[in-house]
């Protein structure tokens, strides 16, 4: 069935919560684990039929923001949204209180179990109207930014569309690209900082309520991290600054040569290559094409999974007006269906986006037959490990994206994969400054992420352009305003992910296994346990990092770039 066709009925609220809280009691009062086990299987049932309703409403607006129907269903899920995590939260405490819960362990994982409970600390009724704020402005931030209308040069563009000029091989160009997507950010930023500012203090004040300090720890559940916690992550933190840093400042000094500047500006930072940067050399349905011989070729679940979003249209990749930024995926339960959303714009980002999507697309088409929901996805820091690790193993098919320029895309994706990491950790550096300092203003919000960023970013030049030097970059990162401390999980899964891509170097096949393996895990296992269960080394060790970034720094060192 293609996406088109799929039924959307807005849910009977009413009806949903009687229905959930008849199937909670008969759960209660369960005499044996056989009748727990058969009411858990329909509260699952029930809970998919919520879920498929609002990733459906969630996916028509994103394609089409300005659509007033689907603006009108996003407005009701974000009203009613945490009304079904407050059941759920029921379910989940109903469930690690159970007399059978030995058992049930054993049936359903331990994992299910810690979510379960880690679930529980962050929800109450009584922050029930603060989530539904939080929802409210989280839409009103990408309705903002999704209204980019940017006109450069009697052309109009969104967000999306600036990209390729921002990779232009005229220097100027370049310039006057970034400089009108920051304009459109500083003529914002009042809404945006109070956006955010907003919801900051209902974040804080929702940990208060639930007996937090502050929301580090509140927003660490959230995430159901249930195996590292903020000390570690600062540790891992410190690994990045002491080992990438100084790898990533050379490949920066390495790049202001290749492409012939003095001194890189910060509208320099995203063209690479003297020849301009390598583009996929057609247009996107001939991408398309590409990908589907390159999936049937890498493996027959590969190729099937494939076909099947083909098959069914369940992927919208292309940039238009009023469309939300960025990428994603989501899944369908109700249709057993993945769903990849893009804004394919003309660059190589078209094919990192493709390959990283589809790794999570495919992950979650591998783990769908799990019967609870908790396990079709593991939490994001693994999740990025499928699809972070895809890009990688997708290499030996760059060819035939790229053609003669397959070496500069690789010499590319590999460089900066490694130049993401310090901006990954500054990303959240910045989160745990901003939750532990809830009542700092906008203002020394701006100051904090500035400092951060010349910690751990100290070749970022940004010239005369006020507002990033006055920190205000941070405001086009989404996932600051969306999914609080959502960002250090990039960073993890990107270690994770150097060690699939050293393995496939070396075997293929057999760096498919593992990672094949890994995906059919879905989310049953926490994320340290799924790092040992594909093979690889954990992030949080100490060497960790030197060890994996070695044969990448060794890679690219041999490359003779100023020639590409």
């Amino acid at each position: 069935m293609k996406f088109s066709e799929f039924s959307y009925k807005r849910p009977d609220m009413e009806r949903f919560q009687e229905d959930f809280n008849s199937l909670l009691t008969q759960f209660k009062s369960a005499q044996t684990v056989e009748e727990q086990n058969r009411v858990m299987k329909l509260i699952n049932k029930l809970r998919s039929t919520f879920n498929t309703m609002f990733n459906i409403a969630q996916i028509n607006y994103s394609t089409d923001t300005f659509n007033k129907d689907y603006e009108a269903e996003q407005r009701f899920f974000d009203t009613n949204e945490p009304i079904y995590k407050g059941l759920e939260t029921s379910f989940y405490q109903a469930l690690c209180a159970s007399p059978f819960r030995s058992t049930l362990q054993t049936i359903w994982g331990k994992q299910l179990f810690d979510i379960a409970h880690a679930s529980s600390e962050v929800f109450h009724p009584d922050i029930l109207e603060s989530l539904q704020a939080e929802n409210k402005l989280i839409s009103e931030y990408m309705k903002l930014i999704a209204s980019a209308k940017i006109d450069l040069d009697g052309t109009e563009h969104n967000l999306s569309s600036l990209r390729p000029l921002e990779m232009s091989p005229n220097r100027e160009t370049r310039r006057k690209a970034s400089q009108a997507r920051w304009q459109f950010f500083e003529a914002n930023s009042q809404q945006l900082d109070h956006i955010f500012d907003q919801l900051v203090k209902l974040r804080h004040q929702m940990a208060q309520k639930l007996g937090f300090a502050n929301f580090v720890e509140m927003g660490y559940k959230r995430m159901k991290r249930t195996d590292y916690d903020a000390k570690m992550v600062k540790g891992y933190r410190d690994q990045v600054l002491a080992v990438v840093v100084p790898i990533a400042a050379e490949l920066r000094q390495r790049q202001a040569k290749r492409i012939g500047v003095e001194q890189l500006k910060y509208y320099d930072l995203p063209f690479n290559f003297r020849s301009g940067n390598p583009k996929p050399k057609g247009d996107p349905n001939w991408i398309i094409k590409h990908g589907k011989k390159m999936y049937e070729e890498l493996s027959n679940e590969t190729g099937e999974f494939f076909n099947f979003m083909l098959d069914n249209e369940l992927m919208d990749l292309v940039t238009r007006k009023g469309k939300a930024s960025g990428g994603y995926c989501t899944y369908i339960s109700g249709y057993d269906a993945p769903f990849i959303f893009s804004n394919f714009n003309g660059t190589s980002d078209d094919i990192n986006v493709l390959t990283h999507e589809a790794g999570h697309a495919f992950q979650v088409y591998m783990s769908r037959s799990f019967e609870v929901p908790e396990y079709y996805w593991p939490t994001y820091e693994a999740c990025e490990i499928h699809s972070m690790s895809m890009e990688f193993l997708a290499w030996p098919w760059m060819g035939q994206f790229f053609q003669e320029d397959e070496a500069k895309f690789k010499f590319e994706h590999l460089s900066d994969a490694v130049i993401f990491l310090p901006y990954g950790v500054s990303v959240d550096e910045f989160q745990h400054f901003v939750y532990e300092n809830p009542e700092a203003t906008p203002d020394e919000r701006k100051t904090a992420w500035r400092k951060i960023e010349q910690k751990y970013l100290p070749w970022v030049d940004y010239e005369d352009n006020e507002f990033l030097n006055r920190g205000g970059f941070w405001q086009k990162q989404g996932h600051i305003f969306a999914s609080p401390f959502y960002y250090i999980d990039y960073t993890l899964a990107q270690i994770c992910a150097f060690q699939f891509w050293d393995k496939s170097e070396q075997n293929l096949s057999g760096a498919f296994d593992d990672y094949l393996r890994l995906c059919k895990a879905g989310g049953s296992q926490s994320f340290l346990n799924l790092v040992k269960y594909a093979n690889l080394s954990s992030p949080f060790e100490q060497g960790c990092l030197e060890t994996v970034v070695q044969p990448v720094k060794t890679y690219l060192e041999a490359v003779n770039d100023m020639s590409l």
